[in-house]
């Protein structure tokens, strides 16, 4: 159906955040997408800091966006606000880097006085990149995710259940927006 990018902004290689996306990732590979994953804490801290678009790796992930037709962006949220690992980032795409494209976004936190981190810190910036439309995203509380021995997420339900509406209406978006862009003939 259409091609995903799902980029996790998160500093740690354990983070609740990276594996809440690649939970959900399975989810939208499920509905027969695409699915790209991006952990920005891969990424050379060098390039990221010193703002070298020319760096391969950043001329890499910019490609991942361009080719992308939706984006899941998650993130902790530190201080209110989305991570600087992600600020790094997006710095460095081009201004319109989103234009054209489906974005949910995602964020985990320890506490829900960071519930409106999405709307009031990270929504402005995805608006401002030329997102075509981006969807009700969802802040989960670090203590609704959990890692079995096994490896597996475990997410609580009331909030799995969020998650999972929050996830099928981005698929639902991507794919009206995937199918009306396609060339008929």
């Amino acid at each position: 159906m259409a091609t995903i990018l799902s980029v996790s902004g998160s500093p740690s290689a354990t983070s609740r955040t990276g594996r809440l996306l690649r939970h959900l990732d399975d989810r939208l590979r499920g509905h027969g997408h695409d699915v790209i994953p991006l952990d920005v804490r891969t990424l050379p801290a060098e390039p990221l800091l010193t703002a070298d678009f020319h760096h391969p790796a950043i001329v890499e992930a910019t490609a991942l966006f361009e080719q992308a037709d939706g984006v899941v962006i998650g993130t902790p949220v530190y201080k209110a606000a989305y991570s600087g690992l992600l600020k790094s980032l997006l710095d460095l795409l081009p201004q319109y880097a989103l234009t054209g494209k489906t974005v949910l976004p995602l964020a985990t936190g320890g506490s829900t006085a960071h519930v409106l981190a999405i709307d009031y810190a990270l929504r402005p910036v995805l608006n401002s990149m030329g997102a075509a439309h981006i969807v009700p995203g969802w802040f989960t509380l670090d203590k609704d995710i959990t890692v079995g021995e096994d490896g597996m997420v475990v997410v609580a339900p009331d909030t799995a259940k969020a998650l999972a509406h929050a996830t099928d209406q981005f698929s639902a978006s991507l794919g009206a927006r995937v199918a009306a862009l396609a060339p008929t003939g």
